[in-house]
């Protein structure tokens, strides 16, 4: 009994040393599927092998994380660049103002595409897709996906006037590594059908009764002053105005100029529009300043009349795509008030932005520019100071 009993307690020792050891008969359990993974062109032209719906991901470089937002994916990035982080009394990105939380997220590197490799690496959870705007800016992104073991797509950021269909492509390319196609269509849909809507209205008004018009304080990576502009300014095609900054038939269209004083009073344009980004330029140097202190303003039509208009900052951080259309309505009800009749361009800006970024955020970027937007603007009224923050005169 005892031997039996013994034998029992040996094997039972043997089978859990033999189990300890790995010396199991069982089979050994598969490790699962191999992830599926589709592969996209870039627009670099180069093969980029992807999971498939990507689930987390980082955007680097102007615009990235407004495209990521405009495709209602803004939860699946993983990390932002320092401009995300940084606290600024004035902002005007709103797709940012919509999504606080994305300064509660960690940093993979700084603004305008200059990734960390290293602080990439050290991401938790890691990201699946490097989406990458402005490829020559920054970190080359083959280098970054050699150096990261991580898949960088390169999107062309276009813009809505006569780089769209650069734009389109990006949104659909983004759309699909994401599996949020359907989404994708729905933005492109939705600019076509708002640029055809202040296409078909200016498309209403004679030549005759069209203004001449300008628009100055335009930012150019960072604040100017009244004579930064730009030839093709988006509003201003859509609602084919009278632009006297536009280039002679035949000439090419620059993407921002710095117009020459006396070419402005030569001009002489009737109707004025400041981007209120100009205010960033300080104290004695933006659009609003000028106008009011500088003598040779003083002889312009627009002054003489009062026809001088705020309008909001399009380009920050690249164009803002909401605002340039929230913008062109406005500039439409100034210069063609008959074909925008019963247009509120308040309500219509905030009705663009909860469809492209989630949230009507015209109240709040407004009141970071002084309430200034889409109203009057009398410079001898308004004055800015050295923090850039308004005060009445």
């Amino acid at each position: 009994m005892k031997r039996e009993f013994r034998f029992w307690i040996c094997l039972a020792l043997t089978a859990l040393i033999l189990s300890a050891f790995g010396c199991s008969n069982e089979t050994p359990k598969s490790e699962g599927p191999k992830a599926a993974t589709i592969t996209v062109t870039d627009a670099l032209g180069r093969a980029v092998q992807v999971p498939e719906k990507a689930a987390r991901v980082i955007c680097s470089g102007p615009g990235c994380l407004r495209y990521l937002t405009y495709l209602q994916a803004q939860d699946r990035a993983v990390a932002v660049d320092n401009i995300e982080l940084r606290k600024t009394r004035i902002d005007a990105r709103p797709y940012a103002m919509a999504n606080p939380e994305f300064d509660r997220l960690p940093m993979f590197g700084e603004f305008r595409g200059h990734d960390n490799p290293e602080l990439i690496a050290a991401l938790e959870p890691q990201p699946q897709v490097i989406f990458k705007t402005y490829a020559k800016m920054g970190h080359d992104p083959v280098e970054l996906q050699t150096k990261t073991g991580i898949p960088v797509v390169v999107l062309d950021y276009g813009d809505l006037g006569h780089r769209r269909a650069a734009m389109d492509a990006s949104l659909r390319l983004m759309g699909k590594v994401l599996g949020v196609d359907d989404r994708a269509e729905a933005v492109i849909g939705f600019f076509d059908r708002t640029v055809a809507d202040l296409e078909k209205r200016a498309a209403s008004v004679a030549e005759q009764d069209r203004p001449t018009c300008y628009v100055g304080g335009i930012a150019f990576k960072g604040p100017h002053g009244f004579q930064s502009t730009e030839p093709g300014y988006p509003p201003f095609l859509f609602l084919n105005a009278r632009n006297v900054a536009a280039p002679a038939p035949g000439q090419a269209l620059t993407e921002h100029a710095d117009v020459a004083k006396e070419k402005l009073l030569e001009w002489n344009p009737e109707t004025v529009f400041v981007d209120l980004s100009t205010i960033r330029a300080g104290a004695t140097a933006n659009s609003l300043h000028e106008l009011a202190t500088d003598p040779a303003y003083q002889h312009l039509a627009a002054r003489k009349t009062g026809r001088i208009y705020g309008v909001l900052p399009y380009n920050w951080y690249t164009s803002n795509h909401g605002s340039t259309l929230a913008d062109a309505y406005f500039i439409g009800t100034v210069l063609y008030p008959e074909a925008f009749k019963g247009v509120d361009p308040v309500t219509k800006a905030d009705y663009i932005y909860r469809f492209l970024v989630g949230k009507p955020v015209f109240e709040g970027m407004n009141k970071a520019f002084g309430s200034l937007a889409f109203q009057r603007l009398d410079p001898d009224k308004v004055r800015i100071g050295d923090k850039a923050e308004i005060l009445a005169r």
